[in-house]
């Protein structure tokens, strides 16, 4: 008789169960941090265009080097940021998860070990677990006045103590929406120089005015890996295009781990057609912001716990049931996300009316919803 399949699956992962978010049909769906705005109707008709022009080579492999949305990449983080990004520096995939993936197959994997600051992004240590790599659940910092920041001194004693040979960092961090300092930045990769360092700046575009890029930091710095996404900001979460900047060196190892021809000729053409309209796409980032924003005033005045952000989301906190209000909210057609973190939620920014349509439902629910405050 055959062994059953839960003992012949590594055992490391058995027991486990698989990433998903709830996927919900709801008329206010806020939970997913995804760019409420449809793409624009001229962009369609651009993406639309570019792939029909590679339809009728679909006979053939892709462009296994994906060299025009190199390039495309890298103008676009030039032009953005200013800091000289070349083609040869950039790397992408199916998603920033698959580069991820891509990071932890050529730089973690059995025997290494990979540190993050938690609360942070969840597949963090989900990729780790999946390419064999240790985790270790690094301390953030303490709810309360610090709203999460990572401290710069307690970071780099962690690190000397783990001696990682993986570090994440998330700036805008998921779930909190705070960014690092490029200072902590600096000090992790000083402090830990066997790591590669991996700067997630999947929300970056929606940073508050005067945040810096850890693309600042990349020259000279050969173990250094800033990643992004065109889901978010881009509105392309279904386009499924993430990508990185670090040196030449590192996106030709990566190379060594990726699958053959892994970007296919219309992830390409979507990609690049929605780069040669960066500006339109990118126009809804401010609408976004405001809406943040107002997120952050309106729930400061009902007696709750928001923390500032610089993504587009909000963490909120001063709940006295967490689970009980995101039910409440569900009940009302109003899906948000319950991180795991006692008293919190998390809300991503919507259209003016999936906004106001939280801020109502939160204004009836507060008065009952908020956690008795300490004498």
């Amino acid at each position: 008789m055959s062994s059953p399949l839960s003992d012949l699956l590594r055992p490391d992962l058995r027991g486990r169960t698989a990433y998903g978010a709830p996927q919900l049909d709801v008329p206010v769906p806020l939970n997913t941090n995804e760019n409420s705005y449809a793409v624009p109707q001229d962009v369609v008709d651009a993406i639309v265009s570019s792939v029909a022009e590679v339809a009728s080579g679909l006979n053939r492999y892709p462009d296994r080097e994906f060299v025009r949305l190199r390039e495309d990449l890298a103008a676009y983080l030039t032009r953005t940021t200013g800091v000289a990004v070349t083609p040869a520096q950039v790397w992408a995939g199916n998603g920033s998860n698959e580069v991820l993936l891509h990071l932890l197959q050529a730089f973690g994997g059995p025997d290494r070990v990979a540190l993050g600051f938690t609360p942070a992004y969840s597949m963090h240590p989900i990729i780790s677990g999946t390419t064999g790599t240790r985790w270790i659940d690094g301390c953030r910092g303490v709810q309360g006045a610090g709203a999460f920041d990572l401290d710069v001194t307690s970071a780099v004693t962690q690190v000397k103590e783990h001696q990682p040979d993986i570090v994440f960092l998330c700036s805008p961090n998921n779930p909190t929406g705070t960014a690092v300092g490029l200072d902590i930045v600096e000090a992790i990769y000083d402090a830990a120089p066997r790591a590669i360092v991996v700067v997630d700046e999947a929300y970056a575009e929606f940073a508050r005015a005067g945040t810096p890029s850890a693309l600042t930091l990349l020259e000279g710095r050969d173990r250094l890996v800033v990643t992004r996404t065109m889901s978010k900001a881009f509105a392309l979460a279904g386009g499924r295009l993430g990508y990185l900047a670090a040196t030449a060196e590192l996106t030709v190892a990566l190379r060594l781990v990726r699958l053959p021809y892994h970007l296919s000729a219309p992830t390409q053409a979507v990609a690049c057609a929605a780069l040669e309209h960066a500006d339109g796409l990118l126009a809804t980032v401010e609408l976004l912001k405001t809406q943040r924003d107002r997120i952050v005033a309106d729930l400061a005045e009902m007696g709750l716990d928001p923390v500032p952000s610089d993504a587009n989301f909000v963490l909120f906190g001063g709940l006295r049931d967490e689970q009980a209000t995101w039910r409440a909210l569900l009940d009302q057609g109003i899906l948000i996300r319950d991180v795991g973190l006692a008293h919190y939620l998390r809300v991503t920014a919507g259209t003016p009316q999936e906004t106001g349509a939280f801020l109502e439902a939160m204004r009836r629910l507060a008065p009952t919803h908020r956690q008795e405050q300490s004498q």
